[in-house]
């Protein structure tokens, strides 16, 4: 079995075969390191005597009869860099999210950065939710929202979001399910096929970067967005590893983070309320996303 075959058969909704998540996590790892520059380390100053008497030690070898010129050592070859795959960047980040541990709090916090804007949630088990940005004067206020999440545009529950299922095709079909059964809209009317596809991806990265998904549930969204056709890896960016993920309605641009497994900058995120913030042309919005015991006042 060649590379190609094992990376589709670790797109399967099967979990994917050890040996392929350990390949595809080191093989991001050496790519991650490639192009760091190495530290000049400066020789150390020593005194003009040790000069003198190495100089003279250098001419002595160099004159004996019979001693064979040193032959110069190989310079050393620069490692050719690693090509690295979407899908291996995502199952990667999937390997590291599974074994991260299940966060504690009061509330899930969430902060939203991009430019001067800066917008922040607090939400706890039950369904309370304050918030502090533009509209609040800077000041952390009430939020008065039925539901304070949204998936794939859908209304959810911190309970909902605990409980979803943690494999791939399980997970899509479960979002797909919600958003043909909820009241979507947009102002032409409600959600086309191609819109409501759309949606679904939208559910899986609000997965892995602001809703408060279960380790194994975060895991299984990148799983199941490594399995859209044209994911593609663009390089190292501040952050992490760059991607680009097709959709139905554009591509969006996410940075994951494979030391924690998390999105933390996105070009798009969905909104509590469900609306779409897209950032501007050549930007990315900076998701940070925690359990905290503290709501600012």
């Amino acid at each position: 079995m060649n590379d190609l075959q094992t990376l589709r058969a670790a797109l399967t909704p099967d979990e994917p075969a050890q040996d392929v998540v350990e390949r595809s996590r080191h093989r991001l790892q050496n790519h991650m390191l490639t192009g760091r520059r190495r530290r000049h380390v400066r020789p150390l100053a020593i005194g003009t005597g040790l000069v003198a008497v190495a100089a003279a030690a250098a001419v002595v070898v160099a004159t004996v009869p019979g001693t064979p010129a040193p032959t110069p050592a190989p310079a050393p070859q620069a490692a050719a860099p690693v090509a690295v795959t979407g899908q291996e960047v995502l199952l990667a980040a999937a390997t590291v999210a599974a074994k991260a541990p299940a966060g504690t709090g009061t509330y899930w916090h969430v902060r939203t950065t991009s430019g001067d804007f800066t917008y922040e949630s607090w939400t706890n088990a039950d369904g309370r939710a304050w918030f502090r940005g533009a509209k609040s004067g800077g000041k952390v206020i009430p939020w008065g929202l039925p539901t304070p999440f949204s998936l794939g545009g859908a209304p959810v529950t911190m309970n909902q979001i605990q409980k979803l299922p943690a494999e791939p095709a399980v997970l899509r079909d479960w979002i797909a399910n919600l958003v043909a059964h909820s009241d979507i809209r947009t102002s032409a009317g409600p959600l086309t096929a191609d819109q409501r596809k759309e949606a679904v991806l939208e559910g899986l990265i609000s997965l892995v970067s602001t809703l408060p998904a279960p380790p194994a549930v975060r895991a299984a969204s990148f799983r199941a967005i490594a399995a859209y056709p044209g994911v593609r890896a663009v390089g190292p960016v501040p952050g992490g590893q760059g991607l680009q993920v097709p959709g139905p309605g554009g591509s969006a641009l996410l940075v994951v983070d494979p030391a924690t497994g998390r999105v933390n900058h996105t070009s798009m995120y969905v909104t509590a309320d469900g609306a779409i913030a897209q950032a501007a042309e050549g930007s990315t919005f900076e998701i940070g996303a925690e359990w905290t015991d503290t709501l600012p006042k």
